[in-house]
């Protein structure tokens, strides 16, 4: 059995997944999706540096749970990276899905598509928070106007000292199991540093014809990927 352990991107927490856990479960797997302290139920938990880090390897060892397939979906590949560098034997697999991955010494801040400044700005406008997304930039992702609603209700502010924290890695990400998922509507390719370890033997690309947020926009043909990934490991 696999055990996968789920961390949505920024502003989201656990209820992202609402609709993966069950088929996860029904298919005789087990599900374990996590809030990030400071969003989601756990919105106003101070954040400092490797919380959100310490918050996914602390539910694997909570629950003592082996052939982990940690799945990390947009900001949150950054420290799910960094967490599966870190639970040795019980990882089995990562699973990216449509995410940033981690560069030792580097924060999504630093590695923001417009400049750091930009988001720092936008971060430091907000009393230290990068604000959720309003209904209207969901457009264009695959998303029906009732599955839009779910994320903007599902969606809060996000710490700015979690996603400016410098990423801390032992060793070259290339060298783990992993499945990235691009996500077709949010653009045709891969970034850069994505496509560089896909170059490596234990890296595989899938791709799914829809926007940035499958677990809302087709659940099931994320849980699909996700248990051909786990048998895969």
């Amino acid at each position: 059995m696999t055990e996968f352990v789920l961390v949505a991107g920024a502003w989201l927490g656990a209820s992202a997944w609402d609709e993966v856990v069950p088929a996860l479960r029904a298919a005789g797997h087990g599900a374990h999706p996590v809030t990030l302290t400071g969003v989601g139920e756990k919105r106003g938990l101070p954040v400092g540096r490797q919380t959100h880090v310490a918050d996914i390897v602390d539910e694997v060892e909570r629950l003592d749970l082996r052939e982990v397939v940690l799945v990390g979906h947009s900001y949150s590949g950054i420290p799910v990276g960094q967490a599966a560098d870190r639970i040795g034997d019980r990882l089995a697999r990562v699973v990216f899905v449509d995410a940033c991955v981690p560069a030792d010494g580097e924060s999504f801040v630093s590695t923001w598509w417009q400049g750091p400044a930009a988001l720092e700005a936008e971060i430091a406008g907000n009393g230290g928070f990068w604000a959720p997304l309003p209904a209207p930039d969901f457009e264009g992702q695959g998303l029906t106007d009732e599955q839009i609603a779910r994320i903007v209700t599902d969606s809060t502010p996000h710490p700015g000292a979690a996603l400016s924290d410098p990423a801390v890695l032992s060793g070259p990400l290339g060298r783990l199991a992993a499945t990235y998922v691009k996500c077709l509507l949010d653009g045709p390719e891969p970034t850069d540093d994505v496509t560089a370890l896909l170059t490596e033997a234990r890296w595989e690309l899938v791709t799914m014809d829809t926007g940035h947020w499958p677990m809302y926009s087709q659940p099931h043909e994320l849980v699909r990927i996700l248990t051909e990934a786990a048998a895969r490991t």
